[in-house]
């Protein structure tokens, strides 16, 4: 599948309900049409995280992949996303000034625990039709 032009691709676990909730969540405010998503355990996500040398059983959670510039995981990848939602949530960036090792602490315990505190699917859920669309690996 070829990368849509000018869009970055979040990676998602797509078996964990909360990071399926998350992208409902990013999709919905979204209003300028920047993000495309595809699961960590989809084919496409296996060869994004593969070429940029992203060990998926130690990053299981968000990545954002911005094309042919950079790429983000855990907290900074999530503050990356904020700054393109509608709304207040771009002023989250604020916490970028925090050291990202206290921002992963707090995201890694969350990760940890989202499963237990969330659950996890058998199955990544289907989008609906009007969400198809941003999806890379349906």
């Amino acid at each position: 599948m070829d990368i849509p032009e000018n869009k970055k691709i979040v990676l998602f676990d797509g078996v964990c309900n909360f990071c399926n909730a998350s992208v409902r969540f990013i999709i919905k405010r979204d209003k300028k049409d920047i993000f495309r998503f595809a699961s960590l355990e989809s084919e496409l996500g296996r060869k994004l995280t593969s070429e940029r040398g992203i060990d998926t059983s130690e990053i299981d959670s968000i990545i954002l992949i911005d094309p042919g510039n950079a790429y983000y995981i855990k907290s900074t990848a999530a503050l990356e996303i904020s700054k393109e939602l509608n709304g207040l949530y771009p002023a989250l960036s604020i916490f970028q000034f925090l050291p990202e090792g206290f921002r992963n602490l707090i995201y890694d315990y969350v990760a940890r625990n989202r499963y237990q505190w969330f659950g996890k699917s058998e199955t990544c859920p289907m989008p609906t039709e009007e969400e198809q669309s941003k999806f890379l690996d349906t």
